[in-house]
């Protein structure tokens, strides 16, 4: 019986040597497209709009570890590294650069000539000398402190070779504050220690309200700030939900949904073979009204009817 076996076993490995070779087909990898993320703040920050945009990415056909790989450079609000970490990304060769802000997108248009720039959270691109014309063409917290005369805006400290004025931002802050015969004082911050001081003097300078810029320093230090005008009931007007979650007493800001979905179109469009160049600068056109009720009990503060009618969130 084993003798048949093996008989059997030496004529079917004769049979298949016999046989003509098979071609083998190895499957091909897909291309992998490399976006390089250039941001001016640190992960936590970008995680809001990168949460969204990865799902985004993926209804198009992008799929991070199949045939799409992100590599990201956080410059944590220390603008003298961007230069380096936009020199960094352009040396991986991406096929499209992604930058947060004025400051990393004028880094990233310095480091390259040649790969798209897609650049997002950039209050006045052609101030800034970005592009040259985008391609088309609050009066809440004065409602909610009507006795204020004198508005407080946090923001970062001044303009250098490396942070761009954001001079469009600015004139319309200062033409609103005079429309509503307000005066505004720049308040630019640099740490803590920034914060602590001018909240310090505040009272004693005639402050009745803060307008508090979407900036690193005022996010990672969002708490300290948010804390500080709550205890020294300053109505504060923030520019991203996430202050008014926190605790916050309303923000007012472009609805970062819409943005991101933009976002991941204007990848997808590039990726299929526009030109980037041949794509309009486009402007938020959906804002956002969030007002923290359990913050303005705190302070004693009524908020008018009139204001929570128009409210697109209310915390309680």
């Amino acid at each position: 019986m084993k003798l048949q076996t093996l008989r059997l076993l030496v004529i079917a490995a004769l049979v298949l040597s016999s046989l003509p070779s098979l071609p083998v087909f190895a499957q091909q990898p897909a291309k992998m497209y490399r976006i390089g993320v250039l941001s001016t703040t640190g992960p936590e920050q970008e995680n809001f709009v990168w949460v969204d945009l990865r799902r985004l990415l993926r209804e198009r056909g992008l799929v991070e570890g199949q045939n799409l790989v992100i590599e990201f450079r956080y410059a944590e609000a220390r603008y003298e590294r961007l230069p380096e970490l936009a020199a960094e990304l352009v040396r991986l060769e991406p096929d499209l650069i992604m930058a947060r802000g004025g400051p990393g997108a004028t880094a990233a248009k310095r480091a390259t000539a040649t790969i798209p720039i897609v650049f997002y959270g950039t209050t006045d691109p052609v101030g800034i000398g970005l592009v040259q014309s985008l391609a088309r063409p609050g009066g809440n917290i004065k409602d909610v402190a009507p006795t204020a005369s004198k508005v407080a805006f946090l923001t970062r400290v001044p303009a250098s070779a490396v942070v761009p004025l954001i001079t469009a931002y600015e004139a319309a802050l200062e033409t609103s504050a005079k429309s509503l015969r307000l005066q505004l004082r720049q308040v630019h911050l640099q740490g803590p220690d920034d914060i602590n001081k001018a909240f310090g003097g505040f009272r004693q300078d005639g402050i009745g309200a803060l307008f508090v810029a979407y900036v690193p320093i005022t996010w990672s230090n969002r708490r300290q700030i948010i804390d500080l005008a709550t205890r020294q009931r300053l109505p504060a007007i923030y520019v991203h939900r996430t202050y008014a979650a926190d605790g916050g007493l309303m923000s007012f800001g472009a609805d970062e949904r819409e943005s991101v979905r933009r976002l991941a179109g204007y990848v997808d469009k590039i990726r299929r073979g526009t030109k980037p160049a041949d794509l309009p600068i486009e402007q938020p056109t959906k804002f956002d009204l969030v007002i923290n009720m359990k913050t303005a009990g705190a302070m004693g503060l009524t908020i008018p009817p009139s204001v929570l009618g128009r409210a697109d969130e209310v915390i309680r």
